[in-house]
């Protein structure tokens, strides 16, 4: 059975881990799934930080997810039982829709705010994108790299080497340890 992920907003803010994993999704070593509220999260934040980032755009791109991935999209995702806290209680949104979509983890750079002691009665687990990654590549080694080599030869402007490409998606891993808050900006 292929794993089952809830992308929490702050790994989706970081436009190169937002697309690394939307590769891997869509060359199936998993399912993606989200949220309206978690893509206004993501698209909120980014255009906050980045006001020089045109909000046509980050739609844009939120639509191309969403047309790539059709069924990461949930809708009608019931409310969190009030008997179940976090640390956070914004982040109520992001469990109820792992529940409701079946998911077997939450992707995200807040751990903290999603403690085992929560998650695991309910048969879920949080953990760090690259966590996630490695366990991906474990997976399906030849896979990860096919969807790794495909997603960078897609980038044109600049096109990136290897090498380069590596080197971008580890200073997002390296920046996204100890995790932002409500899909802030990291570093």
């Amino acid at each position: 059975m292929k794993l089952r992920a809830l992308l929490d907003a702050n790994v989706l803010y970081p436009a190169t881990l937002r697309s690394l994993l939307i590769d891997l999704a869509v060359a199936d070593l998993y399912m993606a799934f989200w949220t309206n509220e978690i893509h206004d999260e993501w698209i909120r934040n980014l255009a906050s930080h980045r006001p020089e980032l045109d909000r046509a755009k980050l739609e844009r791109t939120r639509a191309l997810m969403d047309r790539a991935l059709e069924t990461a999209q949930l809708t009608d995702v019931p409310p969190l039982a009030t008997a179940i806290t976090l640390p956070d209680e914004d982040d109520r949104h992001v469990l109820a829709a792992a529940l409701h979509a079946g998911a077997d983890v939450i992707v995200t750079q807040n751990l903290r705010d999603f403690p085992a002691r929560v998650l695991e009665p309910l048969g879920l687990q949080a953990v760090a994108p690259e966590a996630f990654l490695l366990e991906l590549l474990g997976a399906s080694p030849q896979q990860f790299t096919g969807a790794v080599r495909a997603g960078r030869l897609r980038l044109r402007a600049p096109p990136f080497t290897a090498q380069a490409y590596m080197a971008m998606v580890r200073t997002v891993l390296t920046k996204s340890r100890g995790g932002p808050k409500n899909g802030s900006p990291v570093g």
